[in-house]
């Protein structure tokens, strides 16, 4: 089956021609079209951080919950995601980890990410003081094994959290710091031992300051650790998203951090056992702290680009980037041989249609 398209995005650059699918795999690229073709094939997006999303929260989803968030997900070009279970009581996060379904029936399920509980008290933002805990390997051993943890957050500077770190780096699991306090030696220090992210940078975590730069200063000027940024126009003004841009181009993960409102209508909405408030496009907990967000996939590539970055390097960041940091190869990426997760966009950057295994799922 041909695609039909103008060009696709293949290791980071535009390359005229059409794209050929067969058993659920890219079978062909830069292919002749006899009507020229329109739209561009770009990579399924892959987000790492979203708590819910078409009026489901993953913390507290079942199946049906996590076909129809999938379903929402697969309308804005997200392929592949990891359900993402904020800080909450052992209990729950078991419960949560054991609904999560190998099968989404949408979007592929790469696995969890667990934003806690080992976070600072001082920067846990909307999450929860009840569910925070200090770094504890029995309990982390008994996360890992109530389900498929793929990431997780944790804040470095806490008394045992280096031992958590040598833990998930020996499973494979992603360490990424966030809602931390930590300075920038203690950033560095958690970078060495296999921490390789910073969840949502600039937000929940130490202030950059000319003398104490904290992680934001450690993350941006180290060539192996990848940032979050969520571009939703709250979170991060645009200058200083180009700033970060600046520094860590190649390195930028764009996630949502959206919540059960995004892509819904109506409400009430909660993420975990806090109450939402959606007001004028952000979304906030009671006490008007920032809880996540709207943010669709689509629209943070969009976001990106108008800062001035290059098209096929705002796709990059919604794709290739966050997929390895994951060290997942087969996902983010168009290349002969690789499962068929693709999206197609107009000349608006609209989703104007979705492929998962070559299956058409989405279709504008």
């Amino acid at each position: 089956m041909r695609l039909g398209v103008a060009a696709a995005l293949v290791d980071g650059r535009l390359v005229p021609g059409d794209v050929e699918i067969a058993d659920g795999r890219i079978a062909g690229l830069a292919l002749s079209s006899p009507n020229g073709g329109g739209g561009i094939a770009v990579p399924g997006f892959v987000d790492v951080q979203v708590n819910g999303f078409g009026g489901v929260d993953f913390l507290e989803a079942g199946e049906d919950g996590y076909h129809r968030a999938g379903e929402a997900l697969l309308e804005t070009g997200v392929t592949s995601f990891l359900p993402t279970l904020i800080t909450a009581p052992e209990d729950e996060l078991l419960l949560a980890l054991a609904e999560v379904p190998a099968d989404s029936g949408g979007p592929r399920i790469l696995g969890v990410h667990l934003e806690g509980p080992f976070l600072a008290a001082r920067r846990l933002g909307t999450h929860r003081a009840a569910g925070r805990r200090d770094p504890d390997v029995a309990l982390l051993e008994r996360l890992l094994a109530a389900g498929p943890v793929r990431m997780m957050t944790l804040a470095p500077e806490l008394p045992g959290a280096l031992e958590l770190i040598d833990v998930l780096v020996a499973r494979g699991v992603t360490v990424s710091c966030g809602h931390s306090d930590a300075t920038a030696e203690q950033a560095n220090t958690a970078f060495d031992r296999g921490a390789r992210m910073v969840t949502h940078l600039f937000n929940a975590m130490r202030p950059f300051n000319h003398r104490e730069p904290g992680i934001v200063g450690a993350a941006l000027v180290r060539d192996d650790v990848f940032v979050q940024m969520i571009l939703d126009g709250v979170h991060l003004a645009p200058l200083t998203a180009a700033l970060v841009w600046r520094a860590a181009a190649g390195r930028i993960a764009l996630v949502t951090d959206a919540v059960a409102a995004a892509s819904a209508a109506g409400g009430p909405y909660s993420l975990g056992s806090v109450e939402l408030q959606v007001q004028d496009g952000a979304v906030r907990a009671p006490e008007g702290m920032l809880a996540g967000s709207l943010l669709t996939m689509i629209d943070a590539v969009r976001n990106l680009h108008a800062l001035g970055v290059p098209l096929e390097d705002a796709l990059n960041a919604a794709s290739a980037v966050p997929a390895r940091a994951l060290g997942i190869p087969d996902a983010g990426r168009l290349d002969i041989g690789l499962p068929a997760d693709i999206v197609v966009l107009d000349d608006n950057l609209e989703v104007d249609g979705v492929f998962i295994g070559g299956e058409a799922r989405v279709v504008a």
